[in-house]
């Protein structure tokens, strides 16, 4: 028998990266049939799911109480998410009605790679030079920069994207600390930086970069009493999620000049703009419009995560993680409510499912 997946939010890239990857051989038993949905997965929507055994869903789209138990209504027994933030789906109402998993990685590199990329642009004011010469100027007045060489850059987050970025501001030259609860001894002493406590971070940070996962005790992290902490000028990176970040209080850090630069690749309200063309509609976010107005600051899509090799790999492991469920054997990557002292991830026993 077929397994029906209905996709939401699927855009040309994901429909031709999933249809791709349904016809490797590993994936042809299982007779996977897709159905691409352009919009959003919400209450509103929510009956197009019936008939399919599961929803594919992405960051924007919004699974409520209401819409998990018109899911489970609709018999669907499975939300894969193609991403690995699940913090806009209720998995404890999920728990015991309907499976949860995620790509918890996809590639670290590409993340990474765009991380650092956001800093040389800021840094070297690549934005505003590409402006400039486009209209035929070419002074150097306000661009000047600083060597990245002997620098300190605090990393908020020290997980396999962290790393990453870590490994190649190293070869920058840079001095490397980091804050996390969880520390990985093992890596610091194989890199040679060194974790500090936050307020050590903020305050001796030239550059400061965001890769925590968004819970109760991050949200917000940059805050009006964090950036009081830190440096004049500091330059601040967020390819994290958005509400890492309190734009208002960032912005006010910006029109102080306390806050040098930042480059966003995430905004706490995105879902009501990222990944959609709005050109021709006038922007009624007043904050993300203000941030617009900053040269020193570069807002981009969220598209950190976008390259040919990351598209390919959350299509693998995502049908990889469907696969695991019609098996019926334990799912690696399930979120599960009954395993929330695992901050939501599910360990899993005895290789079998959690319910």
């Amino acid at each position: 028998m077929s397994f029906k997946v209905a996709f939401f939010d699927a855009k040309k890239y994901d429909i031709e990266s999933f249809l791709f990857a349904k016809e490797k051989e590993e994936n042809k038993k299982y007779a996977f049939e897709f159905k691409f949905f352009n919009e959003r997965l919400s209450f509103d929507n929510v009956i197009l799911t019936k008939g399919y055994d599961a929803v594919c869903i992405f960051v924007n789209d919004n699974i409520t109480k209401e819409v998990i138990e018109e899911l489970y209504q609709n018999k669907v027994k499975l939300i894969a998410l193609r991403c690995a933030g699940y913090n806009n789906v209720d998995f404890q109402e999920a728990f015991e009605k309907i499976h949860i998993v995620r790509v918890p990685e996809y590639s670290p590199y590409a993340v990474a790679e765009y991380t650092v990329s956001l800093m040389l642009a800021l840094n070297r004011k690549i934005h505003k030079a590409y402006g400039r010469t486009r209209d035929a100027n070419f002074a150097l007045s306000g661009l000047m920069g600083f060597d990245m060489n002997e620098k300190t850059v605090g990393i908020i987050g020290t997980g396999k994207i962290a790393k990453v970025v870590m490994k190649i501001l190293k070869g920058y030259g840079m001095n490397i600390m980091a804050y996390d609860i969880f520390p990985d001894k093992e890596f610091e002493a194989e890199l040679g930086f060194k974790y500090v406590d936050i307020n050590t971070l903020y305050a001796e940070s030239d550059i400061i970069s965001l890769h925590c996962p968004l819970n109760n005790n991050t949200e917000y992290i940059i805050n009006a009493e964090s950036i009081s902490k830190m440096k004049d000028g500091v330059m601040i990176i967020n390819t994290g999620r958005g509400k890492l970040i309190n734009t208002k209080e960032l912005i006010e850090g910006l029109k102080s000049q306390k806050i040098g630069s930042a480059g966003l690749d995430v905004y706490e309200e995105e879902s009501n703009y990222f990944f959609e063309d709005k050109s021709d509609m006038i922007m009624t976010d007043d904050l993300l419009s203000r941030l617009l107005t900053f040269g020193n600051v570069i807002v981009t899509s969220h598209q950190a995560f976008f390259t040919k090799e990351a598209l390919n790999n959350i299509a693998d492991i995502t049908l990889s993680n469907m696969r695991e469920f019609i098996d019926d054997i334990r799912l690696k990557n399930e979120i599960c409510y009954r395993c929330d002292k695992f901050n939501g991830i599910c360990k899993g026993e005895n290789d079998i499912k959690c319910f």
